[in-house]
């Protein structure tokens, strides 16, 4: 099964009990219906609202406000994220309004993050890191089947307000089945593997290269932990933190092209809490070809981290 064609089959099953929703978006429900991401889900129940709407991210982000204070919950599907810019100040200001009461509804806003290459300037933004930075609003991504099932059956209708994204990259690839040995009760991040000689974190989409990295540690006879953060605002770790206080050995992989990342965050709180004996930070360069039409993907030797890593 292909991965956008899991995650619709999770949307349509978790919306089939609400009572009252409304799902809206520009054609998804006609047409290509987002890739397949948002296909047949008019047809999931009855009192389910679908609306194809215009390209009017502003006033379409505000609606969805709006049904939150008018006790109707809704999800807003986006094509890209590059098109919730437009719906910046709804985020932080209307948002700022709404939150100082508690909201009995819920709003999310799901967005495809445009991380498969080739697109161009105006079609690869990557940055799901900065919108909840910005907003101080809960994000999420996944990239399994395993965390896309317990963040979405946690959050997608969840009363409040939150963004939710999938990478393009993955939608087209056959589903990762994966099992988390630990993981977060909120879903804000998930444990993999277990080993003594490293301790590997990835944010944003980048857990293809973990599972990678933890590979050739394997292959290498080195034993690796394995961790995926999928929440977009800084929340407290200490599982992660205990892991590397143990391996005291960090490799931190982040995909995202955001300039304010978490994974900063987190690395700070790892310096001033751990005794680090070393530490490999493997980051997108902020050069300029990532404004031009490129594959998009992070270049790693994997047997020079592992030697650097386990070298001491």
């Amino acid at each position: 099964m292909k991965y956008v064609q899991y995650i619709n089959s999770l949307i349509k099953e978790h919306i089939k009990k609400e009572d009252k929703l409304v799902l809206y978006g520009q054609n998804i429900d006609a047409g290509s219906c987002l890739g397949g991401l948002t296909r047949g889900l008019s047809a999931s129940r009855k009192n389910i609202t679908v609306i194809n709407t215009p390209n009017s991210e502003n006033t379409l982000v505000g609606v969805g406000f709006g049904l939150m204070l008018n006790d109707v919950s809704s999800v807003f599907f986006m094509k890209q994220i590059d098109f919730l810019l437009l719906g910046i100040d709804q985020i932080v200001n209307t948002y700022n309004v709404i939150r100082q009461t508690k909201p009995t509804a819920s709003f999310t806003i799901f967005p495809i993050t445009m991380d498969s290459g080739y697109e161009g300037p105006q079609a690869s933004l990557n940055n799901l890191d900065d919108f909840c930075s910005i907003a101080g609003v809960e994000g999420y991504s996944f990239t399994n089947k395993h965390d896309a099932h317990e963040i979405i059956t946690k959050h997608l209708t969840k009363p409040g307000f939150r963004i939710m994204s999938v990478g393009q990259r993955l939608l087209q690839k056959d589903v990762l089945e994966l099992e988390s040995t630990f993981q977060d009760s909120n879903g804000n991040y998930f444990q993999y593997e277990t080993g003594d000689d490293a301790t590997i974190v990835c944010f944003n989409n980048s857990l293809q290269y973990g599972l990678e990295m933890h590979k050739v540690m394997q292959d290498l006879k080195f034993s690796s932990s394995l961790f995926s953060v999928n929440s977009h605002l800084y929340e407290d770790y200490s599982k992660i933190m205990s892991d590397i206080n143990n391996t005291k050995k960090l490799i931190l992989i982040d995909d995202t092209k955001s300039r304010n990342r978490v994974s900063d965050q987190f690395l700070n709180s790892v310096l001033s809490s751990c005794e680090l004996k070393r530490k490999v930070i493997i980051s997108r360069p902020m050069t300029y070809d990532i404004f031009y039409p490129c594959k998009d993907l992070l270049d790693i030797d994997y047997n020079k981290v592992v030697d650097d890593i386990t070298n001491c």
